[in-house]
């Protein structure tokens, strides 16, 4: 029987039932008035809330943050059902609702994509949108097994799917992956709260559908970039993984657009660059601080939590 998953954050947790009694789960920091912050982590094979934690200890303290783990993730459910982009924009859409203001959200990765969904699709109000290391602003556009393919079949089998998860996720394997995303040393916390996420009931299922990389949109750049309307900000350097050849097409054609590369970073720049991170958000937000209306108090509207 897997070992009951410790937090992945030193904080107080909340939990809010999404339609279809999937439970949403994550962490939120100590202060209640101001704009959101909402800290998105990235999709892979053992992520979690734990992937934002330099943002969300910096930030506890100073204006409302929330942390959650998608569903499929941490704390969260991990239904067996068919992940797609889609259904992890409308699960960010609902939540998101309930937080009573815009907030700021940074996202990283894969993630990026569901929040740009979740405002296109679903009308979510958000103040400014932070992407760190974004994915569908490359010239390499990932080939999607759709669902009910032959490969979607043979990953969701218990003979090929099961053993492929946690062969990938071993501790030498995670410290491997995890470790292509550091210039420096991979904090050895992060391995072992990876390995600890992904021995959880459930843990395999939305694991093997990025595996399958029907969650990525194609041609994310016009689909779903392109048509945002509010302030955005993407933070990149270098990635293994993924490409920013396109990300010239909306800095330079739209205004609302920005980027900054933060270098020496391989995907994660808010673990080796905290402060070069923090001030650059800190100087995007800068001018929607000046402009703003006072804040609602979110303790009043807040995601309907309670204490873990």
């Amino acid at each position: 029987m897997a070992e009951s998953l410790a937090p992945a954050l030193d904080a107080e947790q909340f939990a809010f039932e999404l339609n279809g009694g999937v439970r949403l789960r994550g962490y939120r920091g100590e202060v209640s008035k101001g704009t959101p912050l909402v800290l998105l982590h990235s999709v892979n094979a053992a992520p979690s809330a734990m992937e934002m934690r330099p943002l969300f200890e910096h930030y506890r303290d100073k204006r409302p943050v929330w942390a959650p783990d998608l569903p499929g993730f941490g704390l969260s459910d991990r239904p067996n059902v068919s992940y797609t982009s889609g259904l992890y924009a409308r699960w960010l859409a609902e939540w998101m609702k309930s937080l009573g203001s815009p907030a700021d959200v940074v996202a990283l990765s894969l993630t990026g994509e569901f929040m740009a969904r979740a405002i296109l699709e679903h009308g979510v109000n958000v103040r400014s949108l932070s992407l760190i290391s974004p994915t569908g602003m490359g010239l390499r556009t990932p080939q999607a097994a759709p669902n009910g393919s032959h490969i979607d079949r043979i990953l969701g089998s218990r003979w090929v799917g099961a053993p492929l998860f946690r062969m990938l996720t071993s501790r030498p394997s995670l410290r491997w992956f995890l470790g292509q995303a550091f210039v420096g040393s991979t904090p050895e916390y992060l391995v072992q709260y990876a390995h600890q996420t992904t021995r959880q009931p459930g843990a395999q299922h939305a694991p093997l559908k990025f595996l399958t990389f029907s969650l990525f949109t194609e041609q994310a750049i016009s689909r779903l970039y392109g048509r945002l309307k509010l302030p955005c900000l993407v933070l990149y350097d270098r990635d293994p993984n993924i490409g920013f050849e396109r990300l010239s097409e909306l800095t330079e054609v739209h205004s609302h657009w920005a980027a900054k590369q933060l270098s020496p970073s391989l995907g994660l720049p808010h673990w080796e660059l905290g402060e070069e991170t923090i001030r650059t958000l800190e100087d995007f937000w800068a001018p929607l601080d000046k402009s703003a209306m006072p804040s609602a108090d979110v303790s009043e509207h807040g995601a309907r939590r309670k204490s873990a």
